[in-house]
């Protein structure tokens, strides 16, 4: 992780604490969709179908080429939060160009531009490869923030394997002051697990890892342990592997 994406962090970290800041209710939406009458986060309007099946259409083989899956479920979920919107950005402009508008907004949301992240993208390299122009998705990725209020590291639009490790996920308002939920007693955890305000309960699946682990070690027996010696020899080669075909 690079000085840049923790200076970062922190910075907004500080901010949302000091003033409830971080342009979200301080839930996440999280208790919205936690209630029987949660609104779909990919359901789209009737009229939007087309235009939103053609813009992620052209996200998922983007995000299938150069990213992952996790980029492109964030990308589809925007998309059809874009659509939901009255009146949607997607009424004018090319589906190309709001494709590479939705993966450059998320790709910002999620420091895809940091070199110590995996997958890694410039923007510059974003851009070339959607055969558009970087001001063409820098503008895209302004309208896309000011529609759905978007932020760095904004909770709704984390990459999944990254929730546990954003800050703003586990921020809580607890009797008026902000609390990251992740340090908070597990009582506290389980309450605000319990109303829906973080997406599972650290301290419980903290508990699991370690008894995972431990599980692992009983497994384990002096018998099972490969020792090296000065004998031991490469096993012989049986024939071509995945690395060869790299190699040629």
């Amino acid at each position: 992780m690079s000085e840049s994406y923790k200076s970062h962090v922190s910075f907004i970290t500080m901010s949302a604490m000091a003033s409830n800041l971080t342009g979200k209710p301080v839930n996440n939406k999280l208790l919205a969709r936690s209630s029987p009458a949660q609104q779909n986060e990919f359901w789209v309007p009737n009229n939007m179908k087309h235009v939103c099946a053609e813009i992620t259409s052209l996200t998922n083989t983007f995000c299938e080429k150069f990213l992952n899956d996790e980029y492109a479920l964030i990308c589809r979920k925007l998309a059809a939060a874009l659509c939901r919107k009255r009146p949607s950005l997607f009424t004018k402009g090319k589906t190309l160009t709001w494709a590479a508008g939705i993966v450059y907004s998320v790709g910002w949301v999620n420091f895809l531009d940091d070199k110590n992240q995996s997958p890694y993208m410039s923007t510059k390299e974003l851009a070339e490869r959607f055969a558009v122009g970087l001001s063409t998705i820098q503008n895209k990725k302004l309208q896309i923030q000011k529609a759905v209020n978007l932020i760095r590291l904004d909770p709704d639009y984390t990459l999944r394997s990254r929730v546990g490790t954003n800050p703003l996920v586990w921020m809580v308002e607890v009797n008026g002051f902000i609390m990251d939920m992740r340090v908070a007693p597990p009582e506290f955890q389980k309450a605000a697990y319990d109303k829906g305000l973080i997406p599972f309960i650290p301290s419980a699946q903290k508990d699991s890892q370690q008894e995972q682990q431990m599980e692992t070690l009983e497994l384990r027996s002096p018998e099972n342990r490969c020792v090296l010696s000065n004998d031991t020899q490469k096993p012989k080669d049986e024939g071509p592997t995945l690395f060869d075909e790299l190699e040629e």
